[in-house]
């Protein structure tokens, strides 16, 4: 196996932070400073017959792969940094080591999955998937029709053309956006090219993944119950949930 997928499945972080990790020199293998090239040595039952070291600390077998969805409110770093008191980090459990899959920045809030399943994480992550996200967002004033269709045909700023997307109307100054780029804060860079200001930013979904939850206890063919994940929580995905996104990952 590669030893960045095989730290991935460990829940050490994702594939491609496993990949910097492998870069920065922070991962040996018996004993010498490990590189992309190596391979790990796996038993029958799976188990690494090699020694892999973090930053000298012993990498323990893979964890039970866990799925959590966590309503981001704005404020709060995507990045898991220990001193910065607004990071992520101090507001996951010990363990597992959960990782978020993508980031929203500090400005933004709404949906993002946590992980520990680096697979998962790829395939969600890598840009050649092209996998749908769906935000709401607030301008600062109303904005014309021309601004609609202008956005969902792809925006031009410095040295980026963005895809062409899927926006709707919302109301005078809202509408909705579903990209399947993850360029670094897009929609604001992409707004701004058109003279408008981001005042609100919310991603209410993730492929098959949504804030608005169907309860599987209550749920009846007629009507599903549902509800909202409150924002600054966590929750784990529901069997369903973990079932339909990996069938849409084809994993």
């Amino acid at each position: 196996m590669r030893l960045a997928k095989y730290l991935a499945q460990c829940g050490i972080s994702s594939r491609r932070e496993a990949c910097r990790l492998i870069e920065a020199g922070r991962i040996t293998r018996n004993g010498k400073i490990a590189t992309h090239h190596d391979p790990v040595q796996l038993d029958a039952d799976g188990q690494c017959l090699d020694s892999i070291c973090l930053d000298a600390k012993p990498v323990l077998g893979s964890e039970t792969p866990t799925y959590w969805l966590f309503n981001k409110a704005v404020g709060t770093d995507c990045r898991l940094l220990k001193d910065d008191k607004s990071s992520l980090i101090h507001l996951l459990p010990p363990t597992p080591r959960l990782y978020p899959v993508g980031r929203l920045d500090k400005d933004s809030r709404g949906l993002l999955l946590l992980t520990n399943d680096g697979e998962l994480t790829h395939k969600l992550m890598h840009p050649s998937f092209a996998h749908s996200k769906t935000y709401h967002v607030q301008l600062e004033r109303a904005f014309t029709d021309e601004f609609i269709k202008l956005m969902a045909s792809g925006v031009k700023y410095k040295e980026v053309d963005t895809l062409p997307c899927k926006v709707r109307r919302l109301s005078e100054d809202k509408f909705e956006i579903v990209l399947i780029q993850g360029l670094n804060r897009q929609i604001r860079r992409m707004s701004s090219a058109l003279g408008y200001k981001v005042i609100d930013l919310q991603r209410v979904a993730l492929m098959t993944l949504s804030l608005e939850t169907v309860s599987e206890d209550n749920c009846t063919e007629s009507k599903a119950a549902t509800n909202t994940l409150p924002e600054g929580e966590m929750r784990p995905l529901t069997p369903t949930e973990i079932t339909t996104l990996k069938a849409a990952l084809a994993i």
